[in-house]
């Protein structure tokens, strides 16, 4: 938590009474105006909702190899009549269906979601498109984010930049794959596309599908699963043109067809594999980073949206650090399917406060400003906004202009012999920042029953749950490290590294380590984790810039076995995070070999034992950027920023009425 600031406290006194003088002096000037405000998640003064009604129309555009693809074009509305002047349109690039029936029977399309609901108030049109091989769409699907499928995107944006009742102006929206799809279609750089606002979003297909080395088997499987029941079961409403469904069974035979990640992966185990299933490259073709060169020679403003639960934190981070055009990142405390029970259940515990924030006021400052034009200040502010759990609900909340953030410092947490009596798991070993002095190793079982949580970041990315229980029941089956109560508030916002000097007795293993914070009761709540594959230690320079944290390119030639009995240092970093740690908690990292609901390790019979080593020869350690409160200037910088833009306004103010005066005195 902050403590006592002198120099915020004269700034805020400084403010308070110049904003008080105002009140007192010039009210008369400003009486009737309606107030503006434009900051993150709070907007109003610069446009006003317009429509409370649309029309909805369903058609099929034509793209350039003549594939039909589905569309529902929603436009805003007066008397059931849609507006006759043209208008700026944000679309959906969907895999899931741009309309599906209720159990009643019912269309339920896109614009259930109030989001879209209050941007098309205020005077956008709003499109989705079935991709190729989906919903009503026709086509047969040849993978994930294939060449034909971004192509698709460049002829859907002219389009719709053709027809009469859009002015030209295109923007797009959307999470998850519908993310995915915004970069690869800014890549394409369409001339009428001018902004992109991606949630939750991949940038490196290999990192996600293979993270460390390591297959994430139980989400390529349910994920394909379910899109191949979405593709060729579950039915999608026609389009208007065709009331009998003729063309929607001819499109659903070419479904038949499709190619899931499923049916891929497990032959393409790295990221130099070439898939015979496709006769491609696939990490190469289909990454969504690939079309990154192309992205930053169009003009498409990017608004990166992320989340510290979400599948992808890393991504959004790696998206900002190597795009350079106009662009934004907010960083929220949400997981893939935000604000659900097991979320709140999750997370909230660290926070201590309801957590709000409006998204989609978010999108209508963003769409505002690219699509209309108007003059919100948006891009004024400093491009990174971001949350961290821990803080108090007031600083909870801040801007920086840079990432990793500068005034962090890497501060080390050895390994150390002794117990910390705060969990029952194999060695129950101490975490410190003094290294170690003497010789110490721990044996580790490999227990292959355990798992971070049935319900994790990975589950919640195909809409099946996110939970995070207390983490000691698989700490049980763990090496943990645990610090004593802290004695201060630790804050860590950025990218944990961690060097493991490991040794087995078998070729290869795989290490999961977890970052919790262990409360005064005892509980363990689950921050963050990471993955390595012994194998795929090697270090290798990546071809974008990796944020300084190490990159393990996993191609073939790159494999390493572990020497048997000897030591090898394993180093990789954790997903980010942003979390304070509070006085009296405890710091803990858990190590296990293995994430049996979520990812495939090879079991081998008998189970291995693993050797960790904690040493001045072997010193395995966690780095944590910790936040330097001496030098912090982040923190404050959102507010200082404020403070001085509030303060330039007052004077202009005062100047002006100064002005007034004089006039008016001098008649």
């Amino acid at each position: 938590m902050r403590g006592f600031n002198p120099q915020k406290t004269i700034m805020v006194s400084l403010w308070i009474s110049m904003v008080l003088f105002l009140v007192s002096g010039s009210t008369e000037l400003y009486a009737g105006q309606d107030e503006k405000i434009s900051k993150p998640g709070q907007y109003r003064g610069y446009s006003d909702p317009l429509y409370d009604q649309w029309v909805r129309e369903s058609l099929y555009i034509t793209v350039r190899d003549g594939t039909k693809l589905a569309a529902d074009i929603h436009r805003p509305a007066i008397n059931g009549k849609p507006v006759g002047m043209p208008l700026p349109l944000i679309w959906v690039h969907t895999r899931y269906h741009r309309a599906n029936y209720t159990e009643q029977g019912d269309v339920a399309t896109y614009m259930g979601n109030p989001a879209l609901q209050k941007i098309l108030s205020h005077g956008y049109i709003i499109a989705v498109v079935d991709v190729r091989g989906s919903g009503a769409s026709f086509g047969t699907r040849g993978g994930i984010f294939t060449p034909e499928e971004a192509g698709d995107t460049y002829d859907i944006v002219e389009w719709f930049a053709e027809q009469p009742w859009c002015d030209g102006s295109i923007g797009m929206y959307g999470g998850s794959y519908m993310g995915i799809t915004q970069y690869i279609a800014a890549g394409m750089a369409p001339p009428h596309l001018k902004a992109i606002m991606p949630v939750f979003a991949m940038f490196d297909l290999y990192a996600f599908a293979y993270p460390g080395g390591v297959l994430q088997d139980d989400f390529m499987l349910g994920w394909s699963d379910m899109v191949k029941r979405l593709d060729q079961e579950i039915p999608t409403p026609h389009v208007d043109e065709d009331p009998d469904g003729v063309l929607f069974q001819r499109a659903l035979k070419e479904h038949m067809g499709n190619i899931y990640p499923a049916d891929i992966v497990d032959s393409a185990p790295f990221r130099d594999s070439y898939s015979d299933v496709v006769s491609s490259d696939i990490y190469k073709e289909w990454s969504p980073y690939a079309y990154l060169q192309p992205l930053n020679q169009s003009n498409v403003a990017v608004y990166t949206v992320a989340g510290w639960y979400d599948l992808w934190p890393k991504d959004a981070l790696l998206w900002f650090q190597n795009i350079e055009n106009p662009q934004k990142l907010i960083i929220t405390p949400w997981s893939h399917s935000m604000g659900s029970e097991g979320w709140e259940k999750t997370v909230h515990p660290l926070m201590g406060f309801e957590f709000e924030f409006s998204l989609s006021t978010e999108c209508l400052r963003w769409y505002d400003f690219w699509l209309k034009g108007i003059k919100n200040g948006i891009m004024d502010e400093p491009p990174i906004y971001y949350f961290t759990t821990g803080e108090s609900e007031e600083e909870a909340w801040s801007f920086a202009q840079a990432w990793p953030l500068p005034e962090t410092k890497s501060v080390f947490f050895y390994f150390r012999e002794g117990h910390s009596g705060s969990v029952n798991s194999s060695n129950d070993g101490l975490l410190a920042t003094q290294a170690p002095s003497s010789f110490g190793t721990d044996s580790y079982t490999v227990d292959y029953t355990a798992t971070s949580s049935e319900t994790s970041r990975w589950t919640d990315g195909r809409g099946e749950g996110f939970w995070y229980g207390d983490m000691s029941s698989n700490d049980e089956k763990a090496l943990t490290y645990t610090t004593d109560p802290l004695e201060q508030d630790v804050e860590v916002t950025g990218h944990p590294v961690v060097s493991i000097w490991a040794a087995s007795p078998v070729e290869d293993g795989d290490f999961f380590v977890y970052l919790e914070e262990v409360d005064s009761d005892g509980y363990s709540h689950y921050i963050t984790e990471g993955v390595l594959r012994a194998s795929h230690r090697k270090i290798s320079e990546p071809s974008f810039d990796y944020i300084g944290v190490p990159y393990h390119r996993s191609y073939e030639q790159d494999m390493q076995p572990l020497p048997r009995n000897r030591p090898v240092e394993l180093v990789f970093d954790l997903l980010p995070a942003s979390n304070v740690f509070d006085k009296g908690h405890r710091i803990r990292v858990a190590i296990t070999c293995a994430d049996q609901k979520n990812f495939r390790t090879p079991e081998i019979d008998p189970a291995p034992q693993v050797t960790v080593y904690r040493n001045n020869d072997f010193p395995s350690s966690i780095s944590l950027p910790v936040i330097d409160e001496s030098g912090s200037l982040s923190k404050r910088a959102g507010f200082v920023f404020i403070v001085f833009i509030l303060l330039a306004v007052i004077l202009c103010v005062i100047l002006f009425t100064w002005f007034v005066r004089s006039v008016r005195s001098r008649k």
